[in-house]
């Protein structure tokens, strides 16, 4: 007595569709930057302003970091298309890009809907 092969998935595809090469390069690119402990902590710290937006001025002491460490940071999530840089003055300000991270959360969000994932844990 043999058995049929299951005729769908146990899990859906968290992707429509495969990456191509320009988008896998680009959201490698997001990774890379969002990879580093320090980079992903200014990113939550400026997405978790009231104002949205974030001296750099203001960012070294909670960090625990020089101001020199801190630009180098800024500047490579910058250069990533995770953060918008807007010069007043003296001081650079910054604020998230949402389009900046649309890319991670469309790779990382399942393509079913969030009941799957309680069903899941409550089996």
């Amino acid at each position: 007595m043999t058995s049929d092969p299951p005729t769908t998935l146990c899990c859906p595809p968290l992707l429509g569709a495969p990456l191509d090469e320009h988008d896998a390069v680009e959201l490698a690119g997001v990774l890379k930057a969002l990879a580093d402990p320090v980079r992903l902590r200014l990113v939550s710290m400026i997405a978790a302003a009231p104002a949205g937006e974030v001296c750099a001025c203001d960012l070294a002491t909670p960090l625990g970091r020089s101001q020199p460490t801190v630009s180098h940071h800024l500047s490579q999530l910058v250069a990533a298309g995770i953060l918008d840089r807007e010069q007043r003055g003296r001081w650079a300000w910054f604020r998230v890009r949402p389009d900046g991270i649309a890319a991670v959360r469309a790779a990382l969000a399942p393509a079913c809907d969030s009941g799957f994932v309680e069903s899941m844990l409550t089996e």
